[in-house]
């Protein structure tokens, strides 16, 4: 549920090139390669996938062209090759990874043969190890993972391990109320849920103070997490979540995510986060270093 409003796009009105890749041209998920090196030359650059995803999901929500701490150098690798393919105009080189890069990703990961979700303008392993053939090498890759069940609901991998985790930590067994990969499942969500790493939980019987340690504890492993309450928006009390960097998600999650880092609630108010202050943010796979 509760779905932010998409920030605008910018298309750069360039066509999309023919790529020549190795890899099958079909509509398959673009996060499910076995290695997380890309091909080319022993001397090749590095692009960090993690470090280009938190771009990807934070630069598009932002009012202005701040570059996104310890992302910058590996989103203009990114971009140059996307201009080298005709699908970025050379002025948007620059690091910053707002709506006319998401715009020419999107472009290139349909070049590949991808759609719907896996044509979202979020870099996927296959795609960016397609990217930087001969160019740069994919290094910290971030991985969904197959879909698998959690209390009836959909999730991959990724996410579930993280809920099963928060689960741990709070000593709750979450009863999923809505999970991923759920597209029309409800129509407040307007899309939220129609990819990967969103989730919401009921809260029915939980006092207000555990619904804040719940909300801590999944933020904690690497979500945007909120309570959200009827007060604001068409919808009964429950905790709604989108796990960062997962490359899978819909638009509307990735601008959730994009708020949250912003310090924002996610919602289409644009107001500040309402919910328990987890310094710093971290993704899952940030998380398990600290463990």
């Amino acid at each position: 549920m509760t779905a932010k409003r998409p920030a605008s796009t910018a298309l750069t009105g360039l066509a999309a090139a023919a790529m020549v890749a190795a890899l099958p041209m079909c509509a398959a998920a673009d996060t499910t390669v076995g290695s997380g090196a890309a091909s080319g030359a022993a001397a090749a650059a590095k692009v960090n996938m993690a470090a280009v995803l938190k771009a990807a999901q934070i630069d598009p929500q932002r009012p202005d062209q701040t570059l996104t701490d310890g992302a910058a150098k590996h989103v203009r690798k990114v971009e140059r090759e996307l201009a080298e393919r005709g699908v970025l105009e050379q002025r948007y080189v620059d690091g910053h990874y707002g709506t006319a890069t998401l715009d020419a990703y999107s472009a290139f990961q349909r070049s590949l043969g991808y759609e719907g979700l896996a044509a979202n303008g979020i870099p996927g392993e296959r795609s960016l190890t397609a990217l930087g053939d001969g160019a740069f090498d994919v290094t910290d890759v971030v991985r969904p993972g197959k879909r698998v069940k959690l209390d009836g609901a959909t999730f991959n991998q990724r996410t579930k391990a993280m809920l099963l985790e928060a689960q741990r930590l709070t000593d709750v067994t979450f009863d999923v109320e809505q999970g991923s990969y759920n597209p029309g499942g409800d129509p407040t969500s307007a899309g939220t849920h129609d990819g990967g790493g969103a989730v919401d939980l009921y809260v029915d019987g939980m006092s207000p103070g555990k619904r804040t340690e719940v909300v801590r504890a999944m933020r904690k492993v690497g979500f945007a997490a909120w309570h959200r309450t009827p007060a604001q928006g068409d919808w009964g009390p429950h905790i709604h979540a989108v796990a960062l960097a997962d490359p899978d998600q819909s638009e509307p999650a990735r601008a959730q995510t994009g708020d949250y880092y912003l310090g924002k609630n996610g919602l289409a108010n644009d107001r500040p986060d309402d919910g328990p202050e987890v310094k710093p943010i971290r993704t899952w796979e940030g998380y398990q270093r600290t463990q």
